[in-house]
């Protein structure tokens, strides 16, 4: 497994924490909605940069370098045809499955992945994202598939 920085480290502890303080103070769904609305502002923040004016699979290239410095290995892959600009992030390592036991979550994905793919959803509304392979369910590796109508100038 991948050795992560201490601030990594304190950082996914921190979101664990508070997403438990969450769900024993709201409950579960009422959780998970506050969290997807405070992510929305901060993928569509991050994201735009990378996917504006291009494919996704272009933008999610462009997007490797910033999540290797979180300690995953991605590989993206165009899976666009004439009316669909679709991608493939593939992660082989998640940085988070030392983590999560500690907080009393059955994976790591309810707290992050989850929570990221809806935040996208409702941050770029003609997107759509789904959890296809989850490294936590023993799977070999986290897929993630994003897609959006194709647009004139993306190719």
């Amino acid at each position: 497994m991948k050795q992560h920085s201490e601030e990594f480290i304190s950082s996914a502890r921190e979101k664990f924490s508070r997403y438990r303080e969450l769900v024993d103070q709201l409950g579960d769904d009422a959780a998970r909605e506050e969290s997807v609305v405070r992510s929305v502002a901060i993928q569509k923040e991050r994201m735009t940069p990378f996917i504006s004016g291009r494919t996704l699979a272009e933008g999610f290239r462009k997007a490797v370098p910033f999540f290797e410095k979180s300690g995953m290995e991605m590989e993206v892959h165009d899976i666009s045809n004439d009316r669909v600009d679709g991608v493939l992030e593939i992660q082989k390592h998640c940085p988070y499955l030392g983590i999560y036991r500690d907080y009393g979550f059955s994976t790591p994905c309810e707290v992050i992945c989850d929570i990221d793919v809806e935040a996208i959803g409702r941050a770029f509304p003609s997107m759509r994202g789904a959890v296809l392979s989850r490294l936590a369910c023993g799977d070999c590796a986290c897929v993630f598939k994003y897609e959006r109508p194709q647009e004139r100038n993306d190719r």
